[in-house]
């Protein structure tokens, strides 16, 4: 399965501050039918991710009935991003 969406950078500034995308309902309806086949526990799914030109895996987190995608700092430097950036995200889910 392959995604691709927009969404705008925020931060989550919990215990284990972190950079994240949100992803949209539809692509998180589609997410969430996938699930059953490729979550490894909590409702995690692993993702091959890109914005611009870097790639990285990560695993989608589940968070109000959707999910968001974390974006690692090796990521936002490459890229040149801040907070309340909007990017385009593409995931790769194997199925």
């Amino acid at each position: 399965m392959e995604l691709e969406f927009s969404g705008e950078l925020w931060f989550w500034r919990g215990p284990s501050p972190y950079h994240f995308v949100t992803v949209p309902d539809e692509e998180s309806a589609e997410l969430q039918a996938a699930s059953a086949l490729v979550t490894y526990g909590w409702g995690m799914i692993p993702v091959a991710a890109r914005i611009g030109g870097t790639g990285w895996t990560t695993s989608l987190f589940p968070k109000d009935g959707g999910y968001v995608v974390p974006v690692k700092d090796l990521v936002r430097n490459a890229e040149g991003l801040e907070v309340g950036d909007r990017v385009t995200v593409r995931l790769v889910v194997d199925v």
